[in-house]
């Protein structure tokens, strides 16, 4: 079992399901939140309230559709708190919450 703080994200342009461990870095993987852009001018405010359920992060897979995987990677290097962090990427359709603990956990194992 890795104790390693890591995380999960699937997003589109529109929102974002946050995937994380229930006890930050132990435990089974379980939803932590959703993020929703609200039709913010710039990325940063979507992507701050992203990050807010990131507690010291140390790993990320972020999947989804479109570019948006890659900017939110480029914002976390971009940011002290999270510029060591490993990120990793891929695409996929949206899927149900249940679904994404299911693929986030197995990134992880």
């Amino acid at each position: 079992m890795s104790n390693r703080k890591q995380f999960g994200i699937w997003m589109d342009s529109h929102q974002a399901i946050i995937v994380g461990k229930e006890n930050v870095d132990s435990g089974d993987f379980v939803i932590l939140g959703h993020a929703d852009d609200g039709g913010a001018e710039s990325n940063s405010k979507f992507f701050k309230e992203i990050t807010s359920l990131m507690q010291n992060a140390e790993e990320v897979h972020v999947t989804g559709t479109g570019h948006y995987q890659e900017e939110f990677i480029h914002h976390l290097k971009a940011t002290p708190q999270f510029k060591n962090v490993v990120a990793k990427e891929s695409t996929s359709n949206k899927m149900s919450d249940e679904k994404l603990i299911e693929y986030i956990s197995g990134k992880y194992n």
